[in-house]
């Protein structure tokens, strides 16, 4: 299934093809990952290309698990500030208890999110605000 992932994530499409109907087919590839799978992905996400990784991150909230989770984690270490607010964004999904303890245990999460939130605009940075709330309710 991974390799299915990689083929769906790498081709060219047009940002609203990708958002209208590849994310859904990525995310209903995710939900048949297996432990392999995951492992596969966990190898290789940091050597593919930005665009490649961000669209990653729009579709890893199929389940909320905690592949799923911990892909999102790997993937906040990063430079790119339009990532790791997807990420952030994405991670707006996983509300369960064991989940936030989770975030919560990196604390550079937080510090960055706190970083961003003055510099970001509207949308972005209501996005980040909701995370925080959302994190430590």
């Amino acid at each position: 299934m991974y390799r299915d992932l990689d083929i769906l994530i790498s081709a060219e499409t047009t940002l609203d093809s990708w958002y209208d109907d590849g994310c859904i087919i990525a995310s209903e590839i995710i939900s048949e990952f297996s432990i392999r799978d995951w492992e596969e992905l966990a190898r290789n996400v940091h050597t593919k290309p930005l665009e490649w990784q961000k669209k990653l991150a729009y579709c890893l909230d199929t389940n909320c698990s905690i592949h799923e989770l911990e892909m999102l984690i790997s993937l906040l270490n990063t430079e790119d500030e339009e990532l790791f607010e997807m990420c952030i964004d994405t991670l707006r999904s996983f509300t369960k208890t064991e989940n936030k303890q989770m975030i919560l245990e990196n604390p550079f999460i937080i510090h960055r999110v706190n970083e961003l939130i003055p510099k970001a605009g509207v949308a972005t940075k209501r996005i980040l605000q909701d995370f925080l709330i959302n994190i430590q309710s």
